[in-house]
Protein backbone atom coordinates (compact mmCIF):
# COMPACT_ATOMS: atom_id res chain seq x y z
CA UNK A 1 0.00 0.00 0.00
CA UNK A 2 0.92 3.52 -0.57
CA UNK A 3 0.85 6.48 0.88
CA UNK A 4 1.48 10.14 -0.72
CA UNK A 5 4.61 11.85 0.64
CA UNK A 6 4.14 14.94 -1.03
CA UNK A 7 0.94 17.20 -0.60
CA UNK A 8 -0.73 19.46 -3.24
CA UNK A 9 1.21 22.83 -3.73
CA UNK A 10 4.63 21.74 -1.54
CA UNK A 11 7.83 22.79 -3.51
CA UNK A 12 9.69 19.87 -4.46
CA UNK A 13 12.58 19.28 -6.45
CA UNK A 14 12.35 16.88 -9.57
CA UNK A 15 15.53 14.74 -10.15
CA UNK A 16 14.68 13.69 -13.41
CA UNK A 17 14.37 17.17 -14.78
CA UNK A 18 16.52 18.71 -12.28
CA UNK A 19 14.29 21.47 -11.71
CA UNK A 20 12.24 22.88 -8.45
CA UNK A 21 8.20 22.64 -8.90
CA UNK A 22 5.20 22.76 -7.40
CA UNK A 23 3.17 19.63 -6.59
CA UNK A 24 -0.31 20.97 -8.86
CA UNK A 25 -1.97 17.20 -8.23
CA UNK A 26 -1.76 14.03 -5.92
CA UNK A 27 -2.90 11.41 -7.90
CA UNK A 28 -3.69 7.92 -5.79
CA UNK A 29 -4.30 4.90 -7.79
CA UNK A 30 -7.09 2.89 -6.41
CA UNK A 31 -7.75 -0.83 -6.86
CA UNK A 32 -11.04 -2.17 -6.45
CA UNK A 33 -11.90 -3.65 -2.80
CA UNK A 34 -9.00 -2.53 -1.29
CA UNK A 35 -8.59 0.25 1.56
CA UNK A 36 -5.69 2.26 0.46
CA UNK A 37 -3.84 3.15 -2.82
CA UNK A 38 -1.53 0.49 -4.87
CA UNK A 39 0.70 3.83 -5.79
CA UNK A 40 1.20 7.47 -5.50
CA UNK A 41 2.14 10.19 -8.73
CA UNK A 42 2.45 13.87 -8.06
CA UNK A 43 1.49 16.50 -11.07
CA UNK A 44 4.16 18.99 -11.39
CA UNK A 45 3.10 20.46 -14.40
CA UNK A 46 6.45 19.70 -16.32
CA UNK A 47 4.94 16.97 -18.82
CA UNK A 48 4.54 13.99 -16.76
CA UNK A 49 3.18 12.70 -13.86
CA UNK A 50 5.99 11.20 -11.09
CA UNK A 51 6.81 9.02 -8.38
CA UNK A 52 7.87 9.65 -5.00
CA UNK A 53 11.24 8.30 -5.09
CA UNK A 54 11.75 10.81 -7.73
CA UNK A 55 10.97 13.91 -5.77
CA UNK A 56 12.85 15.39 -3.30
CA UNK A 57 11.05 18.08 -0.38
CA UNK A 58 12.49 21.53 0.28
CA UNK A 59 14.87 21.26 3.38
CA UNK A 60 13.30 23.56 5.80
CA UNK A 61 16.23 22.98 8.75
CA UNK A 62 17.11 26.82 7.57
CA UNK A 63 14.29 28.42 9.24
CA UNK A 64 15.47 26.65 12.67
CA UNK A 65 18.74 28.06 12.26
CA UNK A 66 19.48 30.46 15.40
CA UNK A 67 21.08 33.76 14.13
CA UNK A 68 23.34 34.15 16.75
CA UNK A 69 24.27 37.61 18.34
CA UNK A 70 24.83 39.90 15.94
CA UNK A 71 26.24 43.16 16.85
CA UNK A 72 27.47 46.53 15.21
CA UNK A 73 31.03 47.49 14.77
CA UNK A 74 32.62 50.83 13.70
CA UNK A 75 34.95 50.29 10.55
CA UNK A 76 37.59 52.90 9.23
CA UNK A 77 36.78 54.64 6.29
CA UNK A 78 39.38 54.39 4.13
CA UNK A 79 38.56 56.89 1.28
CA UNK A 80 37.80 59.43 3.46
CA UNK A 81 39.29 61.18 6.47
CA UNK A 82 37.57 62.24 9.73
CA UNK A 83 37.65 65.96 8.73
CA UNK A 84 36.36 65.24 4.85
CA UNK A 85 33.37 63.68 6.69
CA UNK A 86 32.83 65.51 9.34
CA UNK A 87 28.91 65.67 8.49
CA UNK A 88 28.62 61.75 9.69
CA UNK A 89 27.36 60.82 12.91
CA UNK A 90 30.61 58.94 13.78
CA UNK A 91 33.00 61.13 11.30
CA UNK A 92 35.87 58.63 10.28
CA UNK A 93 34.20 55.55 10.35
CA UNK A 94 30.77 53.59 8.87
CA UNK A 95 28.73 51.00 10.46
CA UNK A 96 29.18 47.24 10.02
CA UNK A 97 26.31 44.49 11.12
CA UNK A 98 28.45 41.27 12.16
CA UNK A 99 26.53 38.27 12.05
CA UNK A 100 29.55 35.86 13.14
CA UNK A 101 31.55 35.02 16.20
CA UNK A 102 35.43 35.98 14.18
CA UNK A 103 34.12 39.54 13.60
CA UNK A 104 33.72 38.85 9.83
CA UNK A 105 30.57 37.94 7.53
CA UNK A 106 27.35 40.36 7.71
CA UNK A 107 25.76 43.45 6.31
CA UNK A 108 28.20 46.20 4.99
CA UNK A 109 26.84 49.39 2.69
CA UNK A 110 28.99 51.08 0.25
CA UNK A 111 30.41 54.00 1.35
CA UNK A 112 28.94 56.08 -1.59
CA UNK A 113 25.96 55.47 -0.64
CA UNK A 114 26.59 55.92 3.50
CA UNK A 115 27.95 59.09 2.46
CA UNK A 116 24.55 60.05 1.12
CA UNK A 117 22.49 59.53 3.93
CA UNK A 118 24.61 58.20 7.04
CA UNK A 119 21.62 59.01 9.17
CA UNK A 120 19.51 56.45 7.46
CA UNK A 121 22.24 54.23 7.19
CA UNK A 122 23.04 54.29 11.02
CA UNK A 123 19.75 53.64 11.37
CA UNK A 124 19.31 50.56 9.06
CA UNK A 125 22.25 49.45 10.39
CA UNK A 126 20.95 49.33 14.30
CA UNK A 127 17.80 47.43 12.79
CA UNK A 128 19.76 44.86 11.39
CA UNK A 129 22.00 44.58 14.02
CA UNK A 130 18.79 44.02 16.65
CA UNK A 131 17.11 41.88 14.02
CA UNK A 132 17.47 38.79 16.04
CA UNK A 133 16.34 40.25 19.03
CA UNK A 134 13.40 41.72 17.55
CA UNK A 135 12.34 38.58 15.77
CA UNK A 136 12.53 36.70 19.22
CA UNK A 137 10.20 39.71 20.65
CA UNK A 138 7.40 38.95 17.76
CA UNK A 139 7.84 34.76 18.07
CA UNK A 140 7.68 35.44 22.21
CA UNK A 141 4.39 37.41 21.39
CA UNK A 142 2.43 34.81 19.12
CA UNK A 143 3.12 32.49 21.77
CA UNK A 144 1.91 34.42 24.58
CA UNK A 145 -1.61 35.62 22.84
CA UNK A 146 -1.70 32.03 21.00
CA UNK A 147 -2.92 30.18 23.92
CA UNK A 148 -5.13 33.76 25.69
CA UNK A 149 -8.60 34.01 23.78
CA UNK A 150 -9.38 36.57 26.56
CA UNK A 151 -6.81 38.96 25.55
CA UNK A 152 -8.22 41.97 23.91
CA UNK A 153 -8.84 43.28 20.44
CA UNK A 154 -5.93 45.13 20.02
CA UNK A 155 -2.98 42.66 21.69
CA UNK A 156 -4.40 39.89 19.29
CA UNK A 157 -3.98 42.09 16.23
CA UNK A 158 -0.74 42.84 17.09
CA UNK A 159 -0.01 39.17 17.91
CA UNK A 160 -1.76 38.13 14.14
CA UNK A 161 0.87 40.73 12.82
CA UNK A 162 3.70 39.71 14.94
CA UNK A 163 3.32 35.95 13.43
CA UNK A 164 2.66 37.20 9.69
CA UNK A 165 6.86 38.74 10.09
CA UNK A 166 8.03 35.74 11.92
CA UNK A 167 5.95 33.42 8.89
CA UNK A 168 7.42 35.91 6.59
CA UNK A 169 11.13 35.77 8.17
CA UNK A 170 10.99 31.98 8.40
CA UNK A 171 9.54 31.27 4.95
CA UNK A 172 7.13 28.97 6.36
CA UNK A 173 3.59 28.02 4.63
CA UNK A 174 0.73 29.84 5.62
CA UNK A 175 -1.71 27.31 7.25
CA UNK A 176 -5.09 26.89 6.92
CA UNK A 177 -5.50 27.76 11.27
Amino acid sequence: MAKAVFQKHQRVFVRPVGTWAMVEQVKPQWVKDVEEPVKVFYDCGLGRDFSAAELAAEETADADVQPGQWRLMRVKNKWQTADECIHHPHPGTYPVVVTDERDWGGWRVPGAEYDRDPNRIEAQARLVANAPRLLALAEALVRLTGDDPGAGDELLSLARRAKDTVRAVKNTPQSDT
